[in-house]
């Protein structure tokens, strides 16, 4: 079960970087490069510091200049996770080349990197999302309140592993098959965006 190698390895990479607990803290990926989870906790590690990167640019007080330099880094990093992204769809089109799909075999609304995408995030939500049912200083009524969300979360993440193990097992036994899009976003694209290249001239 996919799910099953790939949820302990985001856990791993969160409670690394809330080791530090600094969006400048470089990543120290404890996986061999040809492994799947070298990939995985890469991603996870760009997307705590996005999570962490979106708290900071929250505060009320922040700087304007400092707030303008953060939401390139946010912009830069959203590209980051989707080129990786792209990058876990190809480890399963790799994997899965030589399954031949049957005659009525179906497509899925997403790949199952994208799904995998939402578990990593998942995963972020129910850590800090303990994090606040742990809290000392917090009253009863909100510890109370985030203990039924992160139960919420806990189903959830139940739910989405399997849907993701079940999509796989559908791949590899090929009554689904694999198509991917390119993300092609625009903003970031000194060609695609209008407000980029009418500057640049």
């Amino acid at each position: 079960m996919f799910s099953k190698i790939a949820f302990p390895v985001f856990e791993q990479s969160i409670n690394d970087y809330h080791h530090y607990d600094s969006v400048d803290q470089p990543i120290n990926n404890p996986f061999r490069k040809d492994k799947i989870e070298h990939l995985l906790y890469a991603k996870n590690w760009v997307d705590t510091v996005q999570w962490h990167y979106e708290d900071i640019i929250r505060n009320p007080n922040i700087d304007p200049v400092e707030a303008l330099e953060l939401k390139r880094k946010i912009d830069a990093s959203n590209q980051v996770r989707t080129d990786m992204v792209e990058y876990i769809d190809s480890y399963f089109l790799e994997k899965y080349k030589d399954v031949q799909p049957k005659p009525d075999a179906k497509i899925n609304s997403e790949s199952p990197a994208w799904a995998i995408d939402r578990l990593s995030i998942l995963a972020l939500k129910i850590f800090h999302m303990n994090e606040e049912v742990n809290r000392e200083d917090a009253t009863p009524e909100h510890r109370a309140k985030c203990r039924e969300k992160l139960d919420v979360l806990l189903e959830q993440k139940k739910d989405l592993s399997t849907a993701i193990d079940d999509l796989l097992n559908d791949i590899e036994n090929g009554d689904k098959y694999m198509k991917v899009y390119k993300q092609m976003k625009m903003y970031n694209d000194e060609e695609l965006n209008p407000v980029l290249y009418q500057n640049k001239k």
